[in-house]
C-alpha cells in the first residue's frame, strides 16, 4: 500500500538518521555540532577569551550543548530564546569494574541509569557505546552498534509464578548481561575489546562512561506508517528539533528579534544536578558570557535575563488506548495532533498562562495545532528541565513536548508527523 499524503515526512528521516547516530549523549551532542558547523556555527572553548562577534558559536561540555546565534546589531542587552533540553536517557550503564561471570557464561556489570522500563530490556540485542577517557586526559567516542550484549530473560518453565503474579525483577541480580562464554573471566577484557575496536594502543584507556542501546534501528510502523518507533526520543526527539530550528534560524533571511538559543543538558533522568545538568551553571555562564563580549554590564545582563523565554521541550504522554483510566479524563493528548502544552499548578512543570500565551503565538505563527496536557489528580506528576531552568536563572520558562507511548521503554513510540510539527513552532519560536 502507499503511503497517504502527509506531512514532509524529511523531517522525520532525519531524525530516524539522528537518533541512530546517537546512542549516548556524547555523541548526540557531537551529532549536534556536527550540524551546526554545516549551518556555520564555531565551537568557542571554555577556557578561551570569547569575543562579541556576530553569529553562531556553541559550547560542548561532555554530554551538553549550548549554542546561540548572535544576529547582527544585538545589543548587550538583547533577550535570549532558548530551546532546553535533555541529551541522556534511562538505560544499563558499565560499572567501573565490568569484567564478571558466573557458571561458564561472561557478564558485564551495570548499573540502572535513571528509571527504564526493565522488563522493555530483556532478550534485546545490545550495543555498546560512550566515551573513553584516555591516559592524557584526551576522550574518544566508542560505539560498537552489533548485537554484542543481551539481557536473558528467565524461561516460564522455571518461574510459573509470573503469569499470575506478574514480572518481577531484581536490579542487581536479574539485568546483568551476557556477552560470551568462559570460566576464565578476567579483569580489563572489556576495556580492552573496546581499545581494539576504537583503534586505541593497549593500556591507554584510564576512564570510561559506556551505556548499552538497543541496535534495532528505528522504522515507520503502522498500516500507513503513520507512526515512529525508535530508541531515545526521550528526549534526543527535542535535541533534534532544537538543533534543527537554531540551524533555520541563523539560516534564514530574516534577522531573528533576540537570540535564539539551544541548551541540551545531561542528567536529567537523574535530577539535573551535575556540571552538565540543566541545575548546574552552564546556561547561566554561557549567557552571562555572550552578555558581557558584547561589552556588557551587570545591568545589561540583568536586562537580557528579564526579557528571555525559554520553551523546556521534552517528551509527555500520549494517551494510551488500553489505560486511558491513567490519563486526565478531558485532556487526552493524541498522536499526531502537534506538540503538547504541559501544564501542573504544583509547579511540576514551569508553565503559567503568560507561557501558554507565549507558545500559543509560535504555533500560530507555524499554522501548527497544540494540545494540553495535565497528569491525573489521582496519579503523580513528572517532571523535566523546565522548573528548574526558571528557577535557577530567573527567566520564564514554557513546558512543551510531543506526546508519545511508551516512555522510558529501550523503544518508545511516537505520531510520524509530530516532530516535524515541533521543530516548527521551535523555530517560529526562535525567530520571535
Amino acid at each position: 500500500m502507499s503511503e497517504p499524503a502527509r506531512f514532509d515526512r524529511g523531517h522525520t528521516d532525519d531524525l530516524m538518521t539522528f537518533l541512530a547516530a546517537s546512542p549516548s549523549p556524547y555523541h548526540a551532542v557531537a551529532t549536534a555540532a556536527e550540524r551546526l558547523e554545516k549551518a556555520g556555527f564555531r565551537q568557542v572553548a571554555e577556557t578561551d577569551a570569547w569575543d562579541g562577534t556576530i553569529g553562531g558559536k556553541y559550547v560542548l561540555r561532555g554530554g551538553a550543548i549550548v549554542a546561540w546565534y548572535v544576529p547582527e546589531g544585538a545589543a548587550p542587552h538583547t533577550p535570549f530564546r532558548i530551546v532546553g533540553a535533555h541529551t541522556d536517557s534511562p538505560n544499563l550503564r558499565v560499572k567501573p569494574l565490568p569484567d564478571s561471570g558466573a557458571h561458564g557464561w561472561r557478564q558485564v556489570a551495570v548499573e540502572i541509569y535513571g528509571g527504564p522500563l526493565l522488563n522493555s530490556w530483556l532478550d534485546r540485542d545490545l550495543g555498546l557505546a560512550g566515551r573513553l577517557t584516555l591516559r592524557d586526559g584526551s576522550t574518544r567516542l566508542v560505539n560498537v552498534d552489533r548485537p554484542l550484549l543481551r539481557v536473558p530473560q528467565l524461561a516460564i518453565h522455571l518461574d510459573r509464578s509470573v503469569t499470575a503474579d506478574g514480572l518481577k525483577l531484581d536490579k542487581q541480580r536479574h539485568m546483568q548481561p551476557v556477552w560470551g562464554l568462559g570460566n576464565d573471566v578476567r579483569d580489563g577484557d572489556l576495556i580492552a575489546f573496546l581499545e581494539e575496536t576504537a583503534g586505541i594502543p593497549a593500556g591507554e584507556v584510564t576512564g570510561w562512561d559506556l551505556m548499552t542501546h538497543s541496535v534495532e534501528p528505528p522504522a515507520y510502523l503502522g498500516r500507513d506508517r503513520e507512526l515512529l518507533a525508535g530508541p531515545r526520543m526521550d528526549n534526543l526527539l527535542s535535541v533534534h528539533a532544537g538543533t534543527a530550528a537554531l540551524a533555520a534560524v541563523a539560516s534564514g533571511a530574516s534577522k531573528p528579534a533576540s537570540i535564539p538559543v539551544l541548551a541540551a543538558f545531561d542528567h536529567e533522568e537523574n535530577g539535573s544536578q551535575s556540571d552538565t545538568g540543566a541545575d548546574g551553571p552552564l546556561l547561566g555562564n554561557v549567557l552571562e558570557r555572550s552578555v558581557y563580549a558584547r561589552g556588557g554590564s551587570y545591568e545589561d545582563r540583568a536586562r537580557a535575563f528579564a526579557g528571555t523565554v525559554c520553551l523546556s521541550s521534552d517528551t509527555g504522554h500520549a494517551v494510551h488506548p488500553n489505560y486511558a483510566e491513567r490519563h486526565d479524563p478531558t485532556h487526552h493528548p493524541r498522536v499526531n495532533g502537534g506538540p503538547i502544552l504541559k501544564v501542573n499548578v504544583n509547579n511540576r512543570y514551569a508553565t503559567d498562562g503568560s507561557g501558554r500565551a507565549e507558545f500559543t503565538a509560535a504555533c500560530e505563527a507555524a499554522d501548527v495545532p497544540f494540545q494540553a496536557f495535565v497528569s491525573n489528580n489521582s496519579m503523580p506528576c513528572g517532571t523535566t528541565i523546565g522548573p528548574i531552568t526558571a528557577a535557577r536563572h530567573g527567566i520564564r520558562t514554557v513546558d512543551i513536548g510531543v506526546a508519545i507511548l511508551s516512555m522510558h521503554s529501550a523503544r518508545e513510540l511516537c505520531g510520524a508527523d509530530d516532530p516535524f510539527l515541533l521543530a516548527n513552532a521551535l523555530t517560529a519560536f526562535l525567530e520571535g
